[in-house]
C-alpha cells in the first residue's frame, strides 16, 4: 500500500468520524439541520467513507468505484453542510467532506 493510499484511508476514517458527530449534532440542533434529506446525506457520506476505506484497506481491485462514488457523496455533503452558514460544527464537516473527496477522487483515477 503506498501513501496517497494510506492518506486517502485517513481521509475516509476522518470524514466518517466527523459526519458521524455532524449527525447527532443536526439531530439536536433541529431545524434545517435536522432536515431528514440533510441527516440521510451525512449517514450516506459516513457509510461510503467506511466502505471506501475498507476497500482499499483489504486492496480490493474494485477500490476505485468505490472511491469515485465517495468523492461525488462527500462533495455534494460538502456543499450542503456549507449551506447552513458560519456554524462552526457545519463547516468542520465541510472541510472533511471536502479533503475526502479529493484523496478519493485522486484513488478513483
Amino acid at each position: 500500500m503506498d501513501q496517497e493510499m494510506q492518506e486517502c484511508i485517513n481521509n475516509c476514517n476522518n470524514c466518517k468520524q466527523v459526519c458521524l458527530e455532524t449527525l447527532e449534532y443536526c439531530k439536536d440542533k433541529g431545524g434545517e439541520h435536522a432536515d431528514p434529506d440533510h441527516l440521510k446525506l451525512l449517514e450516506d457520506c459516513a457509510k461510503i467513507c467506511e466502505t471506501s476505506a475498507d476497500f482499499m484497506e483489504r486492496e480490493s481491485n474494485f477500490h476505485t468505484k468505490t472511491c469515485a462514488v465517495c468523492a461525488e457523496i462527500c462533495e455534494r455533503c460538502a456543499e450542503a453542510c456549507e449551506k447552513m452558514g458560519d456554524d462552526e460544527q457545519m463547516q468542520k464537516c465541510a472541510q472533511a467532506c471536502r479533503e475526502c473527496a479529493e484523496s478519493c477522487r485522486q484513488m478513483s483515477s
